[in-house]
Parts: C-alpha cells; sequence; structure tokens
C-alpha cells in the first residue's frame, strides 16, 4: 500500500501541531521544520480544517492549532478521510475500472482485507501516542528559536 503525499504531509503536521500545544503555530514554521513546501503545507492546512483536525486563526497574530486533545484524534480516521477512500488497485474503481478478470479474481478479496487490516492497525494510533514523550521527535521538531528542555544538572 502507498501513501499519498498529502496524508504524509497531513501527519507531520498534526504531529507537530501536538507537540506544539498551547500556541499558535504558523505554516511557514511547520514547513521548515518539517520539510515541507508551503503552497502543498497550505492545501492540506485547508482540508485538515474542514475536516475538523485544525483550528485556523487568521491575521497578523494568526496560525493554526489542534481543534481537540492529541488523544482524541485517531490517526486511522485521519488516513481515511485524507486518502477519500482513494482506490488500492484498478478493480475498486468503479469508473476506471478496465480490469476484465474483476469477476473471477480472488485477489480482489485478499487485497480489501489487507486494506481493512491497515486501516484496523492505524485505528489504535492516537497523535498522542505518536507524540506523547517522544523525545526525538520534540528535538526534531522544536522551533528554531526555541532551546532544547532543560537538563537538570547531577550534583
Amino acid at each position: 500500500m502507498r501513501i499519498t503525499k498529502r496524508t504524509n504531509i497531513a501527519v507531520r503536521l498534526l504531529m507537530y501541531c501536538a507537540l506544539n500545544e498551547g500556541r499558535l503555530v504558523t505554516k511557514s514554521e511547520i514547513a521548515q521544520r518539517c520539510n515541507i513546501s508551503e503552497n502543498h503545507l497550505a492545501q492540506v492546512v485547508n482540508q485538515l480544517s474542514q475536516l475538523g483536525f485544525l483550528k485556523t486563526q487568521r491575521g497578523r497574530n494568526g496560525g493554526l492549532n489542534l481543534s481537540r486533545s492529541a488523544d482524541e484524534i485517531c490517526i486511522g480516521d485521519v488516513f481515511r478521510q485524507v486518502e477519500g477512500g482513494l482506490p488500492m488497485v484498478e478493480c475498486f474503481a468503479d469508473v476506471d475500472n478496465t480490469c476484465p478478470l474483476v469477476e473471477a479474481c480472488r485477489l480482489r478479496d485478499a487485497l480489501s482485507r489487507a486494506g481493512e487490516a491497515f486501516y484496523s492497525a492505524l485505528d489504535g494510533v492516537t497523535l498522542e501516542s505518536l507524540t506523547c514523550d517522544n523525545f526525538d521527535l520534540q528535538r526534531i521538531l522544536a522551533p528554531v528559536s526555541c532551546p532544547g528542555p532543560a537538563v537538570a544538572a547531577h550534583a
């Protein structure tokens, strides 16, 4: 199974927002820290806000943040909604299907079960489980102007 660039960007964006809970983040800082083009990012921000995963605020002091807590965001839901039911293979597409084997193909059923298993595995993952106590991720996605976490000196 291949995940679209849009879904990849969506998950990076949501993880960034989860790690920066309590403040508005900007598209430019996300683009920089997550290595995403601002054009692609803008499209995904728009989609995630329409789907109810993000809140956006326009203006000089604007930005975006999660519309609900990270423990309430199921990664399976994100994948399903952002992918939008794209067919895994041609035979799953109602309109564009030209495969002459559809009526006799046993692979289609197996692929359908595999897709369901894929989403089922993601249903057990929350945004919080991806980010909570993930210090390596926090280090990678920390804002450039933000120093790392304070480390207690050992006596």
